[in-house]
């Protein structure tokens, strides 16, 4: 399904099942900025929205009512992701501000969230820093997942390199990593790519490079 689809059909539904304040919520503050973080950062890592939720209420130490621009509720962990626009967000902050912003994340980190923020300055121009960084953050997670019967555990620590790294994988990173000799590399590296994991980068004839297929992390999940 094409992004544009799936990202009206993704908030179609969710502000279906809302009321009252979550619903306008919603309609006010998915924005421009979030979609582009799905558009850019998101969508080309998991290809669907499973497990997430636009403008999610979260409630801090006092019981004060909050919004996260995303919410990733998942069996391994509770992630928050923001999008900080730089004029916004400067010219609306003062001290007092600043000090319950870091206080909330503080809080919700004891709560067990994982907060992640991202500009809108990278999210625009550098995506693809985000998405090595969502990947870094999210990617363990979700290998602690990943049931025993789906990859052996060397591909597993194969796909941990690779989550790891932030950038495609090389059988060298792997012969370095492991201390295993190139065939035995490749042949990891070649299973991982059958199952859909993975896809190969050719240069010329040869195939130098792996990375993680757009959607493919679903089959971490």
């Amino acid at each position: 399904m094409p992004f544009e689809q799936a990202h009206q059909s993704f908030i179609e539904n969710h502000h279906a099942r809302r009321s009252g304040e979550r619903k306008g919520r919603l309609s006010r503050g998915h924005n421009y900025a979030e979609k582009l973080l799905l558009q850019q950062v998101w969508w080309p890592l998991f290809g669907n929205f499973d497990n997430l939720h636009p403008e999610y209420e979260i409630y801090d130490w006092n019981r004060k009512s909050q919004f996260l621009d995303f919410a990733f509720l998942t069996p391994f962990g509770r992630f928050g992701i923001e999008c900080d626009g730089y004029q916004s967000h400067i010219k609306d902050m003062d001290r007092e501000k600043f000090s319950y912003a870091l206080n909330r994340d503080t809080f919700l980190t004891g709560m067990g969230w994982t907060m992640i923020h991202f500009s809108f300055d990278d999210i625009q121009n550098r995506p693809e820093v985000c998405r090595m960084l969502l990947q870094l953050v999210i990617g363990p997670h979700l290998l602690r997942n990943i049931a025993a019967t789906s990859i052996s555990p060397e591909e597993k620590e194969v796909l941990r390199l690779a989550v790891n790294l932030g950038k495609p994988i090389r059988p060298k990173d792997i012969i370095l990593h492991t201390d295993v000799n190139f065939r035995t590399a490749r042949k990891w590296l070649y299973c991982l790519v059958e199952k859909g994991i993975l896809r190969s980068i050719t240069r010329g004839k040869y195939t130098c490079y792996y990375e993680l297929k757009e959607g493919a992390w679903q089959h971490l999940i």
